[in-house]
């Protein structure tokens, strides 16, 4: 390339950080030129970061999308219901899309930005990020080669972890559907999009779900448990204690990157307990006014006649992937790093290990390197205009959203849902 990539951030926070680091540690190839936040605190710490000159710096997407395109793509990393909109207005301007996943809590806005993005001719993608990992690329290449033979049934499994269940799913962002979205499709469209990528998207014909808010309610709150974890009694005996997750481990860099600077902008362990006392992150897990489900399963039986199973769930202590592949000729049983391959006529084992080198800058990027292979294929998109480079373009995504609207429709009705349904975009009266 003769010239880096120019981007726009749409959204300053978690995410539009972690994908705005594929340009300061390539300048060569992507160089971000203009934000739009409405927080000051983050939209100062990305202006400085990257340089960005005062004029291109803004407190909100409509302020940028009222100038002329200032670059060759726009980043959108808002909220799951904020999506709509800024793809609606910038679009037009012809700067080339990359869109956080959910594309939106509902479904009549999914197929509006597919349309919009479609009639105005932008190269598009959704940071379906789990896609472009080495882990993936690797067990894909192997299933295209044939070597378990074609796959006849997936059992996939999607570790929440207990403590980020707690921080982001009922203290947190994600917690309440009414701003956020179901968490199905909050945290694993994911999985559900990764699933009909290794089936090689073929298409879905029937879906079943079955979940709930098992756990995290007020009639499991512990007796002598307070409101609040600073005040707790009983906080000591509490596996999902404010105090332990943001004060007892505050020394650990994880804490402060994932978590602690997540709840407020002051890192020092002054500012973390003020949050602790007065902010939402605080709050016993008990009392909280979440409403996503903690465990959910879904069923999927595809055109061909396989199927697969996926589940979801809080309650465990790591947050890697795990999936079996059951084939015709072998069996493959993976962590999202290692892949272990049985050969059904050599009756022979073999392991395949796709980790990427600790502290390379594809490592830090963050769900396996997916966040920087996410990045590698658009910035290589934009600048070739080669649509086929990203594999979450917009057809592909609104196929698999709609697989996630349906097993959503399946657990709240306790049937199986034909695909071929009409989906309503408002069940039981709320949007979907």
């Amino acid at each position: 390339m003769n010239k880096p990539v120019t981007l726009a951030i749409v959204g300053a926070g978690k995410r539009g950080t972690a994908y705005a680091a594929y340009a300061a540690e390539h300048p060569n190839l992507a160089k971000v030129v203009a934000v739009a936040e409405p927080r000051p605190f983050q939209r100062e710490q990305m202006s400085k970061a990257h340089a960005i000159p005062p004029e291109n710096v803004f407190e909100s997407w409509d302020e940028l999308a009222r100038q002329p395109r200032l670059a060759d793509a726009v980043l959108i990393c808002t909220q799951d219901q904020l999506h709509l909109e800024p793809v609606l207005a910038l679009a037009p301007r012809g700067y080339a899309i990359l869109l956080e996943k959910p594309m939106s809590a509902n479904l009549a806005e999914c197929e509006r930005i597919v349309a919009c993005v479609k009639e105005h001719g932008n190269l598009f993608a959704v940071c379906h990020v789990l896609l472009y990992t080495e882990f993936t690329k690797r067990l894909k290449a192997l299933l295209d080669t044939g070597a378990i033979g074609e796959v006849v049934s997936i059992q996939h499994l999607e570790p929440v972890a207990w403590w980020h269940q707690a921080h982001s799913f009922v203290r947190g962002n994600w917690r309440n559907e009414a701003e956020s979205s179901f968490m199905l499709l909050a945290k694993s469209c994911h999985d559900m999009d990764w699933l009909r990528h290794i089936m090689m998207n073929r298409p879905s014909r029937n879906v079943a779900s079955f979940g709930s808010l098992r756990h995290f309610r007020a009639s499991e709150r512990p007796p002598g448990a307070a409101d609040r974890c600073l005040e707790c009694m009983v906080e000591s005996d509490c596996p999902y204690s404010a105090k332990r997750f943001y004060l007892d481990n505050f020394g650990r860099d994880w804490i402060i990157d994932y978590c602690v600077s997540v709840i407020t902008d002051d890192h020092t362990r002054e500012g973390v307990t003020q949050a602790l006392r007065e902010g939402p992150y605080g709050r016993c897990v008990y009392a909280c006014d979440n409403d996503v489900v903690d465990n959910q399963v879904v069923v999927i039986e595809f055109a061909d006649g396989a199927t697969a199973n996926f589940t979801m769930t809080a309650f465990t202590p790591t947050i890697h992937r795990q999936t079996r592949l059951f084939g015709t000729r072998g069996f493959i049983e993976t962590d999202s790093v290692k892949i272990k391959i049985f050969d059904f006529v050599t009756e022979k084992e073999t392991m395949v290990d796709t980790g990427i080198a600790e502290g390379s800058a594809t490592a830090a990027s963050g769900h396996g390197g997916g966040d920087y292979g996410l990045m590698k294929a658009f910035v290589e998109a934009v600048a070739t205009g080669d649509q086929t480079k990203v594999w979450s373009g917009p057809d592909e995504t609104l196929a698999s959203h709609r697989l996630v609207f349906a097993a959503e429709r399946a657990r709240r009705e306790n049937r199986v849902v034909a695909l071929a349904e009409k989906l309503p975009t408002q069940p039981h009266g709320k949007a979907l």
